[in-house]
């Protein structure tokens, strides 16, 4: 009785320090300074500022591995905090691929605006193209992003399938895909969750991997890859019998 009742007033309190500190402090400071890198400090303190004083462990590992020019970080989806997790974790260099439907969330949506995200419509062909091409040639340019190559994710501690988007963008820009794995977060905020349950945070990188020329099958084979290292560290189960999100064209 008594660990159940600590497990929610920790709740309610990570909740109300998430309000203060996330919502109400940093994030106006997000709408309001003038510049992306300032921005992107403040969302990455404010992310640890609120862990620390929820007395939540955030480690990260492994930042050695992030090569000095353009690259793609992919990383497992597990919960409904992951973005703001890895935010914290990576340095600001890295652009966040988003779906563009987040943008009209509210309040939200101008956040993330403001931490200069990237938003692809993975529904319609057409602009999934035009963001494709955008993000080569911003790979070329030296710019690296960080993406979650399932899409989504479900309650089971499953690693679903992958989308090949970024290893098809990492195969044609010629740049290498860096394996994250990130420990925690379902537990922390999964998906049927309505109050934070206490979890340590790991977030690691792993060593990069390169298609070895533009090509889909080239592509494919490095998306198995890099799989592979994901599910061997990652701690979920091998979700690949289940059907990736079904598309809708629009």
């Amino acid at each position: 009785m008594l660990p159940t009742l600590f497990r929610k007033l920790h709740g309610i309190y990570a909740a109300a320090v998430f309000v203060v500190v996330v919502l109400l402090i940093h994030c106006p400071l997000l709408i309001v300074l003038p510049t992306l890198p300032a921005r992107r400090a403040v969302g990455r303190f404010g992310v640890r500022l609120w862990m620390l004083l929820s007395f939540m462990p955030f480690r990260v590992r492994g930042l050695e591995h992030l090569p000095d020019g353009p690259c793609i970080v992919i990383c497992n989806h597990a919960s409904y905090l992951d973005g703001i997790l890895l935010t914290a974790a990576l340095p600001s260099r890295f652009t966040f691929l988003v779906q563009s439907r987040a943008a009209e969330w509210p309040y939200v949506g101008l956040v993330i605006k403001r931490m200069g995200v990237q938003f692809v419509n993975r529904w319609s062909a057409r602009e999934a193209a035009v963001a494709t091409r955008a993000l080569i040639d911003g790979l070329k340019a030296g710019e690296s992003y960080a993406i979650f190559p399932e899409g989504t994710f479900r309650a089971p501690p499953v690693l679903l399938p992958f989308q090949s988007g970024a290893f098809l963008i990492a195969a044609r820009a010629g740049v290498p895909v860096v394996p994250a794995v990130l420990r925690g977060s379902r537990r922390l905020l999964g998906e049927g969750r309505r109050l934070f349950t206490w979890s340590a945070i790991e977030i690691e990188c792993f060593a990069p991997l390169r298609a070895s020329a533009d090509s889909r099958a080239a592509a494919d084979t490095l998306s198995v890859t890099a799989r592979a290292v994901m599910l061997a560290h990652c701690g979920d189960v091998d979700g690949s019998f289940l059907p990736p999100p079904v598309k809708v064209e629009s």
